[in-house]
């Protein structure tokens, strides 16, 4: 079949706004950009890890240590993209496994983070733990301080949480690393971090966005490690669905035109 020179033409204006839209999808490559976020509604994530859906809640009023955490965990976010969580061990052999607890008002657990919100803890050493009555600063108490490291299943846009360590004793230093899937350094920022007993909502935002989805995984950590890191919920801007059908079919259609010119 072939095609005359005013039939090639009237098929190039058809397709002009598909070819745009190709572009526009599917971009050239390009160095991608990565820089630090410090507020949860300037990342714009679109999804979300919980620590409350895993289903195993410490409770310091009736203690049961099955719920205690390995080091090592899967789990999901509330739209189904699959994470890798990884806890680096303690040396100190007094410190429990990492566990998740509730963050309420004694004889609750007490944090900077939103009262309610479910807390994702390294682990904490029972010895040196002395309870103590509201208002009374906290001296801190040893514990696992991580790095916590968070791996998606599919690259994202950008990720990140609140985070804070068990010590308001001295100013300590959290950071946030991002690397790609081969393991690629894609940035690394870090932000001063004071933690307290306010159940205030003070505790540090610390995220990291890209230009484009080559978030792989995430390492957070701080300048105090032998006291407990703490996060709480991850905000996550990952790829929409849509996106991926748009590019199926721009791809579709890009073949089509392809055949066509072809053809001719």
């Amino acid at each position: 079949m072939a095609f005359t020179i005013n039939q090639l033409f009237k098929l190039s204006i058809k397709y002009l706004p598909v070819i745009t839209a190709i572009g526009t999808v599917i971009p050239l490559p390009v160095k991608a950009a990565t820089f630090l976020v410090t507020e949860r509604a300037a990342l714009g994530g679109n999804d979300e890890v919980d620590w409350g859906s895993l289903g195993k809640v410490f409770n310091p009023i009736a203690p049961d240590f099955s719920v205690f955490l390995p080091n090592s965990f899967s789990t999901t976010s509330q739209d189904g993209l699959s994470l890798d969580i990884n806890i680096a061990p303690t040396s100190n052999p007094g410190v429990t496994p990492p566990f998740v607890f509730q963050t309420l008002p004694s004889p609750g657990i007490r944090s900077n983070f939103a009262q309610g919100d479910f807390i994702l803890f390294g682990g904490i050493d029972p010895t040196g733990f002395i309870p103590l009555p509201p208002g009374t600063p906290d001296p801190g108490t040893k514990g696992n301080g991580g790095p916590f490291s968070i791996s998606f299943a599919q690259p994202v846009f950008g990720a990140g949480t609140q985070i804070a360590v068990d010590t308001s004793k001295l100013k300590v230093e959290t950071f946030i690393t991002a690397f790609d899937n081969t393991n690629n350094l894609l940035g690394s920022f870090s932000v001063p971090n004071i933690s307290s007993l306010a159940l205030d909502n003070s505790a540090v935002f610390l995220g990291i966005r890209s230009d484009t989805a080559n978030i792989s995984r995430l390492v957070f950590s701080s300048s105090a490690p032998q006291y407990g890191l703490a996060i709480n919920q991850v905000s996550i801007l990952a790829v929409p669905e849509s996106t991926y059908t748009l590019a199926i079919l721009a791809f579709g259609i890009s073949g089509t035109v392809l055949k066509l010119r072809q053809r001719t």
